[in-house]
């Protein structure tokens, strides 16, 4: 890792598109330190560093990974590029947070895992939902008992998104599709809750590019429980999630995988909690604070989302493809 002489980590981003934007605007916000920023060309690079008055610019993801400046790298690049991006940081030195979902399919994951644990660097996805408030208070009350055996989670998301065969979100080529875009969300949920299905069942449909407009699953697990989720690109939802347990259950608000809050009941159904956190921005920040956290440790496995756990979710979605006849070019 480059010398820091200050306490704080300083990010690299890697990116410049949207999901870049939103990350870098949630940093800035919450007081973090970002030093640069890398695209494809110089122009790109040039406009973003103006517009978040970034210190350094630069015109490829090489000179990125290179600049001493940067202690952890985020790469928000469309997903077919997770895993060449990432490994390009991790070769470098640089440990890195890396967009969900975190590569096409489980064996890129495990490749990445393996060379940052072989060269002690963190690697952690992206899976913001994770450190949001209210899902942290969902992991208490649950581990407290407070709703008994949690038996069943069911989770939606769904938008409405462009319909444009050259839109991102539907070319196969780049990973589009509803299940790695939004089906991610719950999955990672399930896992959260549950661990890795014993028995996954899927179906779908599909958009005249081939990719998956709507995906339906059911997760069955060796402790009896069930997880259902529903993801489609084509019509905009509750996006709402619940967990049901033996002796009460928990509501999740929409948007439920961004800031949101969450509602407790017992067994006859009285309300028992209502939590409403406030959150500056979107509330990406808070895996960065993971991220950081963890590196000034000198850790490179968290808890809350492990390294081989995020190759366990890739396993999972690499099943449903299977189920729904799903393959990206190149597999």
């Amino acid at each position: 890792m480059p010398e820091n002489t200050s306490q704080a980590a300083r990010w690299g981003i890697l990116g410049t598109g949207g999901i870049a934007r939103m990350f870098t605007s949630d940093l800035l916000l919450t007081g973090h330190q970002v030093t640069a920023v890398g695209s494809r060309t110089q122009e790109s690079a040039d406009r973003f560093a103006a517009d978040y008055n970034l210190p350094a610019a630069h015109p490829s993801y090489q000179a990125l990974v290179a600049d001493p400046s940067v202690d952890l790298i985020y790469v928000a690049t469309p997903h077919p590029f997770h895993y060449a991006n990432a490994r390009l940081a991790l070769e470098a030195g640089k440990h890195v947070l890396v967009e969900k979902p975190f590569t096409l399919n489980a064996v890129q994951a495990q490749q990445l895992v393996s060379l940052a644990a072989d060269k002690h660097l963190l690697v952690l996805e992206a899976m913001w939902t994770r450190w949001l408030p209210h899902m942290v208070r969902l992991r208490e009350i649950v581990a407290a008992g407070t709703i008994g055996e949690v038996r069943s989670m069911s989770a939606d998301h769904t938008q409405k998104l462009p319909d444009d065969p050259g839109h991102r979100i539907n070319a196969l080529e780049l990973g589009g599709g509803a299940l790695l875009d939004l089906g991610i969300y719950p999955v990672s949920f399930a896992s959260d809750l549950f661990g890795a299905p014993e028995l996954i069942e899927a179906t779908a449909t599909f958009k005249q590019t081939g990719a998956d407009a709507q995906v339906a699953t059911v997760f069955r697990y060796a402790g009896g429980q069930i997880a259902t989720t529903y993801s489609a690109s084509t019509t905009k939802g509750p996006t709402v999630a619940a967990v049901l347990g033996t002796e009460g259950r928990i509501e999740i608000d929409s948007v439920w995988y961004a800031a949101s809050g969450l509602r407790v009941y017992d067994a006859a159904g009285t309300l028992t909690e209502d939590i409403r956190p406030l959150v500056e921005g979107r509330g990406m920040q808070f895996q960065a604070v993971e991220a950081e956290r963890l590196v000034a440790e000198g850790r490179i496995a968290s808890d809350i989302l492990p390294p081989q756990e995020t190759v366990t979710i890739m396993a999972t979605l690499d099943e449903i493809r299977q189920r729904i006849g799903l393959r990206y070019p190149g597999e």
